[in-house]
């Protein structure tokens, strides 16, 4: 069982995940073994934390943070959010060690959002270091709980977010859990907002969703419930509107009656740590979920993209193989607005010991008046050549143009055979 040090509060987040530095030897040193690979049963659970900006995500997390201390259950918390100013719970990796929000802005003259979205993806390349540290722990650890940047679309919809929720989803068993604005959502305009933005999270994500009703203390979700198990009452909410918005409201509502028949659902309160027994027992329920619906989808999955990567390998050795049958050889092209010469491996090109009369000496390509012309018309650029040491020192042009014509030499055996 974890001890309490490892999810306390920290100053420096540097000192207490190594993260910022090079990983342990021993962490994810042959890379991260997939679901497949592993005992399903024994691995930790993670929990994808997504929401609005304001709905509570990081009020939830530090209520987790509690819990997980007051019952003494091993967890791991994680922070993908750049640009927190402060974090209330203790993180054991923070994507801030890695990247820093304000540089990312400086440097590559972003605004906000765009500095978050370059920091995920930059993040996003050593995000296996991330699983190296979780697997180093993952037959201890229960939970995994990982908070993610208050601009919902900016990890949802993003590159990098897709290949960390996939990369997650492959490696441990994952639920996302969408956190709504109970207070917020009374509205039913709002309430609506959040039902099919959890519905496109959901088939975006292809992962076990969980509703987290934040703020209950404040409002009480039991009417957002209710209007999920019945049309008419939320019907009755919309009946003093005739506009083209709560018509189109009211269609969608009858239109996810079939989403809401098995979306998981609970209702708690991050301030007063109301309903988190509810929270968790629909999280293991979640867990189960993935275990019997979304894992034997994943390995179909992953069967289907070996197969598919396998034809892909296989189709490719065919085309090589056509391409050396017709061209008895290879082609090797002398440079722009060259001629290409065939080299051929066949009796018509013997080696040099057996033409000691040069008849297949190697002559210069016949070039032509369009040829020149796109020379002239495109000048070759200064070519950069890396030395065998440590240094790095340019080709002039003139040498460039020497170096073609000796490809031009090389490659007319076909010309001079003729």
């Amino acid at each position: 069982m974890a001890d309490a040090k490892d999810n306390a509060p920290v100053k420096d987040h540097t000192a207490a995940t190594g993260f910022a530095g090079e990983p342990p030897a021993e962490a994810g040193a042959q890379g991260p073994l997939h679901v497949e690979d592993k005992n399903v049963k024994k691995l930790p659970t993670v929990v994808l934390v997504v929401g609005m900006a304001g709905s509570g995500k990081t009020r939830f997390m530090h209520r987790m943070n509690i819990e997980m201390h007051q019952k003494q259950i091993p967890s791991f918390f994680v922070n993908l959010d750049p640009a927190v100013l402060d974090v209330p719970y203790g993180v054991n990796i923070d994507i801030r060690d890695t990247v820093n929000h304000k540089e990312v802005m400086k440097q590559y003259k972003l605004g906000p959002n765009g500095a978050i979205i370059t920091s995920l993806n930059l993040f996003a390349t050593r995000f296996d270091q991330v699983l190296g540290y979780i697997e180093q722990r993952q037959d201890e650890l229960d939970y995994v709980f990982i908070d993610t940047p208050g601009q919902i679309e900016v990890f949802t919809w993003s590159a990098s977010g897709q290949i960390i929720m996939e990369t997650l989803a492959s490696t441990f068993p994952t639920v996302v859990c969408y956190v709504v604005d109970a207070a917020k959502s009374q509205n039913p305009a709002t309430f609506m907002s959040n039902m099919t933005y959890s519905c496109g999270i959901l088939y975006r994500t292809q992962l076990p969703l969980l509703l987290c009703m934040n703020k209950i203390d404040i409002a009480d979700h039991k009417m957002l419930m209710g209007w999920m198990q019945d049309v008419d009452a939320f019907r009755d909410a919309l009946q003093d509107e005739s506009s083209y918005s709560a018509q189109l409201t009211q269609s969608m509502a009858v239109m996810l009656q079939e989403f809401y028949a098995n979306l998981r659902c609970a209702g708690m309160s991050a301030v007063t740590g109301e309903g988190v027994e509810d929270f968790m027992r629909e999280l293991k329920d979640c867990r189960s979920d993935y275990n019997e619906i979304f894992l034997p989808e994943l390995k179909k999955k992953m069967a289907r993209k070996r197969e598919r990567n396998a034809q892909k390998e296989a189709d490719d050795l065919h085309k090589l193989a056509a391409d050396i049958d017709a061209t008895e050889g290879f082609k090797i092209v002398a440079g722009r607005g060259a001629e290409v010469g065939d080299v051929t491996g066949g009796e018509d090109a013997p080696d040099s010991d057996s033409d000691p009369d040069g008849e297949y000496e190697f002559k210069p390509t016949t070039r032509t008046e369009e040829a020149e012309h796109y020379d002239a018309m495109n000048p070759a650029p200064t070519y950069m050549l890396r030395q065998q040491g440590l240094e790095e020192e340019e080709q002039t042009a003139e040498e460039a143009a020497a170096h073609q014509a000796f490809l031009s030499q090389f490659v007319t055996q076909g010309n001079a055979a003729k």
